[in-house]
C-alpha cells in the first residue's frame, strides 16, 4: 500500500483489515477486553491523526502495531501513577521459608515431562486462571517478562521502575504461581 493510500483509507477501513490483529495483540497485554478494544480505537485514531506522516516504509499493519504497543505502554504508565506504584504486600516469604531459610512445605514435586505439560491446553487455561488472580502489577510484569519475552530493562523503562523493584514483583509473581499452579494442577 503507497502513502497515497493510506492516506484515502480511514479507520473504519483498517478496523475491517487489521482489527482482529490489533484486538489480538492488545488482548494478549491487557486483562481485559474492554481495555484491548478501547486501545485498538486509540490506536485507529491515532494513525487517522498521524496519517500525512506515515512514510510507507513499514506496512500498514506494522505501523499500526508500533501506534497500539506505544498506547499499551501509555496504558500501563497511566495505571501503575495511578495506583501510586504501590508494590502489593499480599505475599510473604515468611509463608514459605523457616527462621533458617529453608522451606516450611516441601514444594510439590513436578516431575512430569515440561514439554508435554507446555503443549496442554487445560494446564495453560489453570495458568491464566492463576495469572487473573493474582495482583495486576504482579501478573502483568510476569506476562511481560515471561510470556511476552520483554526484558527486564524494557518493563523499567516503561513502567518507570528500578531492577530490584521488578526483580521483587517477579520473584513474588512466580511464587504465587507456583502455589497456585500447585493447588490446582498438580494436587
Amino acid at each position: 500500500m503507497t502513502t497515497e493510500n493510506i492516506l484515502e483509507n480511514n479507520p473504519v477501513t483498517w478496523l475491517h483489515q487489521y482489527g482482529d490483529a490489533l484486538y489480538s495483540f492488545a488482548r494478549n497485554r491487557v486483562r481485559d477486553s474492554f481495555t484491548a478494544e478501547d486501545l485498538v480505537q486509540e490506536t485507529l485514531l491515532a494513525a487517522y491523526r498521524s496519517r500525512k506522516s506515515y512514510s510507507g516504509k513499514s506496512a500498514v499493519k506494522t505501523w499500526l502495531t508500533g501506534i497500539l504497543r506505544n498506547k499499551i505502554v501509555d496504558h500501563y504508565r497511566k495505571s501503575a501513577s495511578e495506583q501510586g506504584r504501590k508494590i502489593t504486600d499480599s505475599f510473604s516469604d515468611d509463608s514459605l521459608f523457616d527462621e533458617r531459610e529453608k522451606w516450611k512445605v516441601k514444594p510439590t514435586d513436578w516431575s512430569k515431562d515440561p514439554a508435554r505439560l507446555y503443549e496442554n491446553r487445560e494446564l495453560l487455561a489453570v495458568i491464566h486462571r492463576c495469572l487473573d488472580e493474582m495482583p495486576e502489577n504482579l501478573s502483568r510484569t510476569y506476562t511481560m517478562r515471561e510470556m511476552q519475552g520483554l526484558s527486564t530493562n524494557e518493563i523499567c523503562s516503561m513502567f518507570q521502575m528500578k531492577k530490584n523493584n521488578c526483580w521483587v514483583i517477579l520473584y513474588r509473581a512466580r511464587m504465587l504461581l507456583r502455589r497456585c499452579l500447585e493447588s490446582a494442577w498438580f494436587a
